[in-house]
């Protein structure tokens, strides 16, 4: 079974573009290490997740980075650099509804090109953070509507949705919001680990 984990800079955790052995330090590592360890030989995993991309860069690589793949899994995370993007100098970031219509578009190609891929979309998350108190209003706003989208994605398509920002919320309440994300955005060990839990639920109900 091959399983694909696709997404910004959060799935990304630093994996090797050259060895697809090496998954990076983040949650797709640590499912790897829980699926192999319980079934040896039965899966092979991708981590195509690029850093700072959002939902347009991940459609511009729909061919090379999933449909040829041929995955019989893929999850997806995506979102937060579609907010983030907007707060620099040269703002760049994607609305909330053309977030929805490339995803959208997204997924119709891929269920066209792999009629029997299963897919899991994930829900994207903040925290105020050193990478987003400056514009907390802004990122506590418009993140949220992303995560609508991806909601609204997974019902449109009837696909698994895995709740994470309610949980780091909870999460934050137990330890300071940097034990989980670091600047607010990126996990921290300890915040890949509650994203891989919540990963292998949707997955074992697939």
């Amino acid at each position: 079974m091959r399983i694909l984990f696709q997404g910004d800079s959060i799935t990304d955790a630093d994996r090797s573009w050259n060895d697809n052995s090496k998954l990076g330090a983040g949650y797709p590592r640590l499912v790897e290490a829980s699926l192999g360890f319980d079934e040896p030989g039965k899966y092979e995993f991708f981590n195509k997740g690029i850093s700072g991309n959002r939902i347009v860069d991940l459609y511009a690589r729909i061919k090379s980075d999933l449909i040829n793949l041929k995955p019989d899994v893929m999850s997806i995370l995506i979102g937060v650099n579609d907010v983030w993007h907007e707060t620099g100098d040269n703002p760049n970031g994607v609305d909330n509804d053309k977030f929805f219509k490339i995803y959208s578009m997204l997924i119709e190609e891929v269920k066209e090109a792999l009629p029997n891929i299963k897919i899991m979309i994930l829900e994207p998350f903040v925290l105020k953070g050193c990478s987003t108190e400056t514009n907390w209003d802004y990122f506590s706003t418009e993140v949220p509507k992303r995560a609508m989208m991806a909601r609204k994605i997974a019902e449109k398509y009837n696909l698994p949705f895995i709740e994470l920002q309610a949980g780091f919320d909870k999460l934050a309440k137990s330890a300071p919001n940097e034990y989980w994300l670091g600047d607010g955005v990126h996990p921290t060990a300890k915040g890949h680990e509650f994203i891989k839990r919540e990963w292998l639920k949707a997955f074992k109900n697939l």
